[in-house]
């Protein structure tokens, strides 16, 4: 219980704290505070009684006629004592005198700030003042005193869990990348397993196709020498449907030479996609890497969705083939599932609107120019890929979230598509990654590259 001094004065008050444990988002409600205010009617005697009776007492919290004026830490009152007769002034002067000669800037924060927020708040005081203690205001008209220390010991130990969980994550993540790698090695291997047999076919269809003229041509000349057929030649015939099959073997043989090219197209997209990016970029063409891209998720269109290709012209760009056919996975599949997302909707849930515009993707590439920083500087020359869709678009919400997900401290927590291909495109290749998005209207992201 409180011990009362005089009617103005009662005894601190020291919370236990939360009993969680600590984490990045641990506020200050969950640590230990000091309920200590008294009036500055009181004189500096009392309340150097109430230090005395308490040590662990980091200050006192000054009320004037109840309401909040200030704080004064043990520090100010020891330094106050040291002063030429401060220990007179002290014994005989009110709290309002002696706050007039001690009164310091206060850090004064809200119970709700993070505990890392508030050390970083605390550390850019003033040399003289980074001792002393914090004011947390934990209602409209409540406020609380936290030492310094106990913000320190908390700060560290969140300190050691983030990079407990950073190491356990990067761990992860090493592992989780030679997995890709190990998986990337392995589709290359079925890839070039499937090549075979598909150059196999490929190659002899030409032949193939020959041959079938040639036999073709030969029974034409058997029927022009001798017009007359045996009943079993006539029979024969009709039984194999000669006609329909001379007239459909060129069709057919067509068919599978489209069949086995758009195979080994998908097949190549494939090989392209589990590229093993090297230590060096290497120049690549930036429109076959998205024309792979759109050969990979044509499964998941299936004709619902038109996808329309501006294409400028664009030199060979040296990049990290591999990642960047990542982010330009990430971003397609994005807008495939907005696209597909929202026609669901209309279909299930308001069929009563029409929607004229069909489902599109617009990609568009050109070579730009950026002023540079340096007015002497020349132009920068940079590659720019759009990539729109006419989908139901971000909210405000969302797209802070996506904001938010690129920097590095939201990217530690969890890892999204975008935020890697934010980190790919900025860390890896020197690029930018903007886009934009209205609700009704869509979505654009703009990947920026440069030209060195």
């Amino acid at each position: 219980m409180p011990q009362e001094f005089n009617p103005q004065i009662s005894g601190p008050f020291f919370s236990v704290g939360s009993d969680r444990d600590l984490g990045l988002g641990s506020t200050l409600q969950e640590l230990p505070l000091c309920n200590f205010q008294v009036e500055i009617s009181c004189t500096g005697k009392e309340i150097v009684q109430v230090f005395e009776k308490y040590p662990l007492l980091p200050g006192a919290i000054l009320l004037e006629e109840g309401k909040f004026l200030g704080m004064i830490s043990r520090r100010q009152l020891l330094e106050f004592l040291i002063r030429p007769h401060g220990q007179d002034l002290l014994n005989r002067e009110l709290l309002s005198v002696i706050y007039s000669y001690a009164r310091t800037t206060i850090l004064l924060l809200p119970d709700t700030t993070t505990i890392l927020t508030a050390m970083q708040l605390s550390l850019r005081r003033s040399p003289e003042l980074l001792a002393e203690p914090i004011v947390v205001q934990t209602a409209p008209d409540t406020y609380r005193l936290l030492e310094v220390q106990q913000l320190n010991i908390a700060s560290w130990q969140i300190r050691g869990i983030e990079t407990q969980v950073r190491y356990e994550r990067s761990q992860a993540k090493m592992i989780q990348n030679d997995k890709m790698a190990n998986l990337g090695r392995l589709v290359d291997g079925v890839v070039h397993e499937i090549l075979d047999p598909v150059g196999f076919i490929w190659g002899n269809l030409t032949y193939v196709s020959n041959y079938s003229q040639d036999f073709l041509k030969l029974i034409a000349a058997y029927d022009r020498t001798f017009p007359q057929h045996s009943e079993e030649i006539r029979q024969l015939k009709e039984d194999i449907e000669f006609d329909f099959i001379e007239q459909d073997l060129l069709l057919t043989l067509t068919s599978i030479r489209h069949g086995a090219e758009r195979l080994k197209k998908l097949v190549a997209s494939l090989q392209n996609f589990c590229y093993i990016d090297e230590v060096y970029p290497k120049p690549a063409d930036l429109h076959a890497c998205i024309d792979s891209i759109i050969l990979l998720i044509n499964s998941r269109i299936k004709g619902e969705i038109e996808i329309v290709k501006n294409y400028g012209h664009l030199p060979p760009l040296c990049c990290f083939l591999g990642q960047l056919n990542q982010v330009l996975m990430n971003i397609l599949s994005r807008s495939v599932d907005a696209l597909l997302n929202a026609s669901v909707r209309h279909k299930f849930l308001s069929e009563a609107i029409n929607t004229t515009d069909k489902p599109r993707i617009e990609i568009t590439t050109e070579v730009i120019s950026q002023p540079a920083i340096n007015l002497h500087a020349p132009d920068s020359r940079w590659v720019a890929i759009r990539i729109a869709d006419n989908g139901p678009g971000m909210s405000q919400e969302l797209q802070q979230q996506i904001i938010e997900s690129f920097s590095v401290q939201k990217r530690a927590d969890k890892e999204t598509s975008l935020a890697v291909s934010y980190q790919i495109i900025t860390a890896r290749h020197g690029g930018k990654l903007n886009f934009r998005s209205q609700l009704g209207i869509g979505t654009e992201f703009e990947i920026l590259l440069p030209l060195v």
